[in-house]
């Protein structure tokens, strides 16, 4: 099962733990007391862009029934719409800009340019994945109720079709996020015994469904006169990008291998260096440089969002140096890579896990995707573990020396079953009885 002992997991005493939050709340209270003209600006500018190459794009459009024009316009509109959802919405959203107190740019006031109404997706992303994230029966966004991303998860026949389901979410993933939102809204408020239209959710969804459609497929559309049909391709095109790229970005945050899963009985005692601790391992980045960092709302420094949500995105990069500094010295893992690697391994677990328990060979307490502080037991018994000085190095060994070293003990029995296998095989071809193989033959 998923991780019950999150100190025990990480090889930490309760000083280590307390000494690691203490650093961690060192590191926000230097970037809040630090904000201030420089950020403001940097927001702005991006709004300021932002709008520039939608209207841009919108204006290249009015001439799309020529293939260069609509090329240029679908691509500025493309990149409008992840700029506002990425870099905006979603941080704006998370409240990374209410100090300023810019009634333009705080979290109240901001409705996203996407189909589900902001305050659904608030309430369901801000609280409900931020409060309990990865924690097993708790976050939704594990899977996002449409796919098995855990062990802990039992398997049931239509899991056979997720590799499937993860293409339809990957491209209409603005729409499943909607819908994912609304339903848990209508479970917060208590509305699922309600019928359909007498629902204050199903309500403001629909409302919100309306304006959005009727914008990007009727008004603008209806604009462009004679060049509606091209523009209504471009608009389409335009919103299946952006839904593939944020799709992307966020299974490259959540979903690779080293994102460990959580019970509720973890949370139910949880401190605040736990917290960090919790959001630091259920969590991964990816490699960027500047441009994609941007382009992805700075969330490739997803590790950082999830310890600090509501700082701001373009500090995140100063942050994970500090972040992946206080990994080296408590030897936690920082887990990272490649974009194309992050996703190649959350797509390995999607497919994975389709398939029945059976027919896997490892466990939910040590498989890629999902581990627990069982791993490193010899028996039922908690092990509590501390921080150790390797003699040779001088390094502290923890946590990433524990899994670096269970890793090796792994292929060691792995190649001892398969060197025991062949002298079985050998064995018996010869005619000798198993029971008279010598101990180095078994």
């Amino acid at each position: 099962m998923a991780i019950t002992d999150i100190k025990e997991f990480a090889h930490l005493t309760e000083e280590d733990l307390e000494a690691f939050g203490r650093e961690l709340d060192a590191v926000r209270r230097d970037i809040e007391d630090s904000r201030g003209e420089r950020d403001a600006s940097y927001i702005r500018r991006t709004i300021k862009l932002q709008r520039c190459l939608e209207l841009g794009g919108r204006i290249v459009l009015l001439g799309s029934k020529y293939r260069p024009a609509w090329l240029v316009g679908t691509a500025m509109l493309s990149v409008a719409k992840i700029v506002e959802n990425m870099e905006l919405g979603h941080n704006v959203m998370h409240g990374q800009w209410d100090w300023m107190n810019d009634p333009e740019i705080h979290s109240v006031s901001w409705e996203w340019d996407q189909t589900g109404p902001s305050e659904q997706w608030k309430r369901a992303h801000n609280y409900s994945h931020h409060t309990y994230t990865n924690i097993v029966g708790m976050d939704d966004d594990i899977g996002f109720g449409i796919l098995r991303m855990t062990r802990d998860e039992a398997w049931r026949p239509i899991n056979l079709l997720q590799p499937f389901a993860n293409i339809v979410l990957a491209a209409t993933f603005e729409w499943g996020i909607a819908i994912h939102d609304c339903r848990q809204q209508k479970e917060m408020d208590g509305e699922m015994a309600l019928p359909y239209w007498q629902s204050p959710s199903n309500r403001a969804f629909w409302a919100k469904i309306i304006r959005q459609v009727g914008k990007d497929f009727v008004l603008f559309p209806a604009l462009s006169g004679p060049a509606w049909k091209s523009t209504l391709t471009a608009n389409t095109t335009a919103n299946l990008v952006r839904n593939l790229w944020a799709y992307a970005v966020i299974f490259c945050g959540h979903f690779p291998d080293g994102a460990e899963k959580f019970t509720m009985g973890q949370f139910e005692s949880e401190t605040r260096a736990e917290f960090y601790l919790r959001q630091m391992l259920g969590s991964a980045n990816f490699d960027a440089g500047k441009i994609m960092a941007f382009m992805s709302g700075n969330l490739c420094y997803q590790i950082e969002h999830h310890m600090f949500p509501d700082l701001p995105s373009n500090r995140y990069a100063e942050i994970a140096e500090k972040v992946h500094a206080l990994c080296e010295k408590y030897d936690l893992p920082y887990t990272t890579g490649s974009l194309g690697k992050q996703y190649l391994l959350a797509l390995r677990t999607i497919h994975k896990l389709s398939l029945p328990d059976s027919w896997l060979r490892a466990t939910s307490d040590n498989a890629p995707e999902t581990s627990s502080e069982r791993r490193f037991r010899t028996g039922d018994t908690p092990v509590v573990h501390a921080l150790t000085i390797d003699p040779l190095t001088g390094k502290r060994r923890g946590l990433r020396s524990a899994i670096a070293e269970a890793r090796v003990q792994l292929r060691h029995a792995k190649k001892e079953a398969k060197r025991q296998a062949r002298a079985l095989r050998r064995a018996s071809k010869g005619g000798r009885p198993v029971s008279s193989l010598t101990p180095t033959d078994s």
